[in-house]
């Protein structure tokens, strides 16, 4: 009660709304030209999404008698199994659902290191074996479901898991091949990732779907969607090197010196003293790049996979839904940053955490 009489609290909350808000005349009309666009539109948008939306199913018919005035969610209800697992057999549904289960507490444990990271990489071990028994089936009585059935939330989350769980590892090697003294390897390294990053990943996902099986002997022949996992992989791995890179070349030479004076090898070198800057270092546009494969998913329909987004998009083609794209739009759009974001957030807490831990050592040395 003090602080409100003496005035405390009311005379920060003008300086915070000084300081961030109306800093400056240019700031200030920015402020005020965004805060009246968002006086015009959101509460025409709550309303259209809210009050006047129509919700169940049962209630469809009323979305063409609404549209315009609100939003038709009856769209995303009646396709909310075919947007999370595509055509996966109904009644076997709830494995894929464990499988997003699996997927998003193995994301939580790794972000908020409640585990040692001694265990975390037992614990992935288990989890992707659980989730490759609960995909396929085959095994402890679970009916087997060919891949080509997977789809939706499910196989988008699938593919950048992988993706990026074998991408990382081959986009170091990369990277330290092309720094390597030695010239084949580093040439090797350096036509590989510009041939990569050269072309778009449509044209990598063509290649691994149409174009690889020609080379294989007679009777050899690899799934479509392990193909298009490799691809994806050799995709991420050819950027993901050059990020790494970028991160070795801020680190200072003398920082090796030192290593290779206390009489460390190579791999020494890298494994404790080099790569762990490096990599703090880059957090930012690997986590960058990361996000940039998760949404990428999406270009998996240009050989057959229904993803998250095609899925959605396919539901629009049936009669009695054709014109909801702006639900159906706005569903993936929420969809996509439900998993994005926490991706930036956990990358911004990396960042302050390796500020702190850069801090306390310059402290310790002073």
């Amino acid at each position: 009660m003090s602080r409100a009489v003496d005035g405390t609290t009311p005379r920060r909350v003008q300086e915070w709304l000084r300081d961030r808000l109306f800093p400056s005349w240019p700031s200030s009309v920015a402020t005020l030209a965004i805060l009246y666009l968002a006086w015009k539109t959101i509460p025409s948008f709550v309303d259209w999404a809210l009050f006047h939306a129509i919700w169940s199913p049962q209630n469809a018919g009323l979305c063409r008698q609404v549209m315009g005035h609100g939003a038709c969610w009856a769209f995303v209800a009646d396709k909310f199994r075919f947007f999370l697992f595509g055509t996966y057999p109904y009644d076997q549904q709830w494995r894929p659902a464990l499988v997003i289960a699996i997927l998003v507490g193995l994301y939580a444990l790794s972000a908020f290191q409640t585990l040692r990271r001694s265990r975390l990489a037992p614990l992935w071990l288990a989890g992707l074996s659980a989730i490759g028994v609960l995909m396929c089936g085959g095994l402890f009585g679970l009916i087997y479901v060919e891949n080509e059935r997977w789809g939706g939330l499910t196989l988008t989350l699938l593919l950048s898991t992988l993706g990026i769980a074998f991408a990382f590892p081959l986009s170091i090697f990369l990277a330290l091949g092309r720094r390597s003294e030695m010239t084949l390897v580093r040439w090797l390294t350096i036509a590989y990732i510009e041939l990569i990053r050269g072309v778009p990943l449509i044209s990598v996902l063509f290649m691994a779907s149409v174009m690889f099986p020609l080379f294989l002997p007679v009777g050899v022949s690899i799934d479509k969607l392990l193909r298009a996992q490799l691809a994806m992989i050799l995709f991420a791995a050819a950027y993901l090197a050059e990020v790494v890179r970028g991160g070795l070349q801020a680190i200072p030479r003398q920082q090796d010196e030192a290593a290779q004076a206390l009489g460390l090898n190579y791999w020494q070198r890298m494994g404790f003293v080099i790569l762990p800057q490096a990599l703090r270092i880059s957090i930012p546009p690997l986590v960058n790049t990361v996000i940039g494969l998760f949404k990428d998913t999406s270009l998996v329909v240009i050989i057959g996979l229904f993803d998250f987004l095609t899925a959605i998009k396919i539901s629009l083609t049936e009669p009695p839904w054709s014109g909801f794209g702006v639900e159906a739009y706005l569903f993936a759009a929420l969809g996509y940053f439900l998993f994005c974001f926490p991706m930036s957030l956990y990358s911004q807490a990396l960042e302050r955490r390796g500020a702190r831990d850069t801090e306390v050592k310059t402290l310790r040395e002073n």
